[in-house]
């Protein structure tokens, strides 16, 4: 039996990631390295939140060192510092002044905010999700603004609100079916740096197309990033039939469990490593033929 580290455990596998392409691409790259046929089905897309005074005092008051910490919990909030810092004609590293310490919640995270020069004091290294941030937080009492999705579970702002925080929670943006309306998506990019390659976008599929190749079962693994991309799957590509569900993280394989679809694998870390860890994991048990 192959082992999930042998580099030609993916040879022939066809990937389906549910990202936008910009998203992907780090991915799509490791994937087709290691011969995998990476494919894109776009599912859910962000737009800018639709409260944006409330958001802009709340960025003021970040401005004005009213914070003791800037929690990040995704990158799309980041992507929306970006989008901010330009509309007020300065970059993201000069909306969080020097007394603030930023707080964020996986690697990738981190490396997105260090990359627009936004210094991370506190990240977890072991479970990367808002529960292994709250385990590791210390810092109380402490005033904390914590920018995140309209959809965002609570979990984050309880957990830390329970260690004595005083919790500032504000709409970044919200995450909606894609494709996003074109006046309202968020558009800021990132630097190019962090999608750690300048390979070209995997080929992306329309719904009918995916429907075809799921029934067809010519699609070996579909890979969700987030419960609401488990939702999204739930209600778009069910039934999956043989192709295998990836989830990336705990908080999307338990969504996806209890929409009743099986869970193949959990990545253990948010990273493309992580997830080409679990899909070897997943198909080092299976032999190397469907």
């Amino acid at each position: 039996m192959p082992r999930p580290d042998d580099p030609g455990v993916l040879a022939g596998r066809r990937v389906l990631i549910t990202r936008s392409a910009d998203r992907a691409r780090p991915l799509a790259a490791l994937l087709s390295s290691l011969g995998a046929e990476p494919l894109l089905l776009p599912l859910i897309d962000f737009e800018r939140a639709t409260d944006q005074p409330a958001l802009d005092h709340a960025l003021d008051d970040l401005a004005a060192g009213a914070f003791d910490w800037l929690v990040i919990s995704s990158i799309t909030t980041v992507r929306m510092l970006v989008e901010k810092a330009a509309e007020r004609g300065t970059t993201p590293a000069a909306l969080v002044p020097a007394g603030t310490r930023v707080a964020t919640i996986g690697p990738s995270s981190r490396r997105v905010l260090e990359a627009v020069s936004v210094p991370v004091a506190l990240a977890p290294e072991g479970i990367q999700s808002a529960e292994g941030l709250v385990d590791l937080w210390t810092a109380a009492p402490a005033r904390v603004l914590l920018p995140q999705a309209d959809i965002a579970a609570p979990a984050l702002r309880e957990g830390l609100a329970a260690k004595g925080a005083a919790v500032t929670a504000v709409v970044a943006y919200h995450t909606v079916d894609f494709p996003a309306r074109p006046e309202l998506r968020l558009l800021a990019e990132l630097p190019a740096a962090v999608g750690g390659s300048t390979a070209e976008a995997p080929q992306e599929l329309s719904p009918l197309q995916t429907r075809r190749e799921l029934d067809g079962g010519t699609i070996d693994a579909v890979v969700a990033a987030s419960p609401s991309a488990a939702r999204r799957i739930a209600a778009a590509l069910l039934p999956l039939g043989g192709c295998r569900f990836i989830a990336i993280g705990r908080p999307t394989a338990a969504e996806a469990a209890a929409l009743g679809i099986p869970v193949a694998a959990t990545a253990k870390v948010p990273t493309p490593d992580g997830i080409v860890a679990a899909l070897g994991s997943v198909f080092a048990n299976e032999g190397t033929t469907r």
